[in-house]
Formats: C-alpha cells, sequence, structure tokens
C-alpha cells in the first residue's frame, strides 16, 4: 500500500504548498483522492501515470478539493484516454463538470461515469475482486464524505514444500489456496493448514478531510491500519476549528487513540502557521504514532 500526498494544505493554493489530492495504489489500483487545483501538474512533478487513474473520489464540493478535476478531465481526453473515467462524490458534480465541459464545447472521447453520493450513513461505493472502498459520512459545513479503502483477504499461500512432500499435482495449487483440504489416492484426507501458510493480512487506510471532531466516524474506522485525519488549526485555535467545521491536532490524535488504528497522518494544515512540526508535537500528547503528510512525500505501508 503506498500513499503519494499531491496537495495536503487548507483553501487556496500557494507556490509552496497545494490544496488537497493524493493518490493511493493498493493491490495494483490506483486512486485519486480529491482533486486540488493543482493535481496534474502534482501527478507529473511524482511521475504517477495518468492513464492508471480509472477511479476518483472527491469528498466535497468546496474549491480546494475539486477545482483540479475538470482540467484534469480535459487533460484526459488531449492524451488520447480511451480507458472508462470513474468519478465518485456529491450530488451536484456530475452538473459542475458537464456544465463546464459543455461551455468550453469540450468532449471526451472515453466514457465518463459519475456516481453521485447522497446517503448520511456508511455504504459500499466501489468495490472490485480485491479492494472494496466505503463511505464515511464526515460532519462539516457542505455534504462530506471520507473514504475508507479496504484490500479483501488474499488467497493462502502455498507451502511449497508440503505440496512437494504428497505429490500434489500443480493442478490443485488454487483450490488448495481457496482453503480446501486434498485427499490422496490412498483416501488419505491432507488438511489445508498443512499445504497453506495465512493470507498477508489485509490492509486498510481511511481518508478523513474536511470535518470537525465526530465520533460517530469511529466504529466505521476502528482498527485500520493508516487514518488521515484533517488537522487545520491547532488546540489554541479551537474556537476557529468549531465555527468553521474543522478539527484541530489534538482532537485527530483523539480520534485515532479511540479507534485504535495503527498509524495517524495530519494534513490540510491552515497556512497561517509557518511550521507544520507544531500539529505533530500536539498530536503526540495524545497518540504516539504519528506522522505528517506534506506536499510530494510518499508513503510505503509494508
Amino acid at each position: 500500500m503506498k500513499l503519494t500526498i499531491l496537495g495536503c494544505y487548507a483553501a487556496t493554493p500557494r507556490t509552496i504548498t497545494n490544496p488537497t489530492a493524493q493518490v493511493l495504489e493498493i493491490r495494483n489500483r490506483m486512486f485519486l483522492i480529491d482533486c486540488g487545483e493543482g493535481t496534474q501538474v502534482q501527478l507529473r512533478k511524482n511521475k504517477l501515470k495518468f492513464s492508471k487513474i480509472n477511479h476518483i473520489f472527491i469528498s466535497h464540493l468546496h474549491g480546494d478539493h475539486f477545482y483540479g478535476l475538470v482540467g484534469l478531465i480535459s487533460t484526459f481526453m488531449l492524451l488520447n484516454r480511451q480507458t472508462d473515467l470513474h468519478v465518485y462524490g456529491p450530488k451536484g458534480i456530475k452538473e459542475i463538470v458537464l456544465l463546464q465541459l459543455r461551455y468550453s464545447n469540450s468532449y471526451t472521447g472515453y466514457n465518463l461515469f459519475f456516481h453521485e453520493l447522497t446517503a448520511t450513513v456508511s455504504e459500499v461505493v466501489y468495490e472490485d475482486e480485491k479492494v472494496v472502498v466505503k463511505t464515511i459520512p464526515l460532519k462539516h459545513r457542505i455534504y462530506t464524505n471520507g473514504f475508507l479503502f479496504q484490500e479483501k483477504i488474499g488467497d493462502r499461500k502455498l507451502n511449497v514444500d508440503a505440496v512437494q512432500e504428497y505429490q500434489i499435482e500443480t493442478c490443485y495449487f488454487q483450490k488448495i489456496k481457496n482453503g480446501s483440504d486434498i485427499t490422496l489416492d490412498d483416501g488419505t484426507v491432507i488438511s489445508n493448514s498443512i499445504l497453506t501458510f495465512d493470507p498477508i493480512k489485509p490492509k486498510s487506510y481511511a481518508f478523513c478531510s474536511d470535518t470537525m471532531y465526530h465520533e460517530s466516524i469511529i466504529p466505521i474506522i476502528q482498527g485500520c491500519d493508516v487514518l488521515y485525519h484533517e488537522t487545520t488549526f491547532l488546540e489554541t485555535e479551537a474556537d476557529k476549528a468549531e465555527k468553521t467545521m474543522h478539527s484541530t491536532a489534538k482532537q485527530a490524535a483523539m480520534i485515532a487513540n479511540k479507534a485504535k488504528v495503527s498509524q495517524l497522518i495530519l494534513g490540510h494544515y491552515s497556512t497561517r502557521y509557518a511550521n507544520i512540526e507544531c500539529f505533530k508535537q500536539e498530536a503526540e500528547l495524545i497518540f504516539p504514532n504519528v506522522i505528517l503528510a506534506d506536499d510530494g512525500k510518499i508513503f510505503e505501508f509494508e
């Protein structure tokens, strides 16, 4: 599981910081999460292949989270994209994007699908044989969702020494990896636990931006491997966080602690702060495993 931060600052883009966008690579899938201004430039800087992005998840319709979307969609057209593109986001995103394309006399040479979200409870919005994505209803000034990306449990791992010892033919290997026992020609049943090892523990990643402190998300993200949680303000500006429906570093750490996640990534910093290290220092008083997002940072989770 690999996470590339394209942008992680609040409000407006600057010459040294970018608004929210990140790419999650999990089980050979590449998901774009939010698409603030400058996202396609950041994709190029980080040498990420445009063609591998088939699914884009937009948390909410504040500009610093989706103003780069129509530009990226248009660039896909200029690159002669043929693969379908799916966009998941709040109701209204289809109208906004198609209006811009229509009045600029633009078009896409590929199929563009919009999956508009309106539910106020967690729901599955994407699923294939390896990954499932669920919404995390957040509490912000407008309708907002985070997203929980979960690997599905993979096949069991073949114990090569054991299958050779029992002279089991290769045609049975997939059946064994699926969990089946094997009966030999003499009627002996070989337990699957002898022939395989447990599959690798599936990983999970929760993206939560933007939101005020909201404990109702805890059951959804309980025990996840990595939580990205917004921290626009420090606790000294808790009144501003409450007024704008954002979170402080302390509050993000409290969520991580109560949800018993393994790792907390902080992001969506207000640009009023000269040094983002202060966010880490505040959060670590509550939750020990804190790392800071920053533009261009790459995290690999084994």
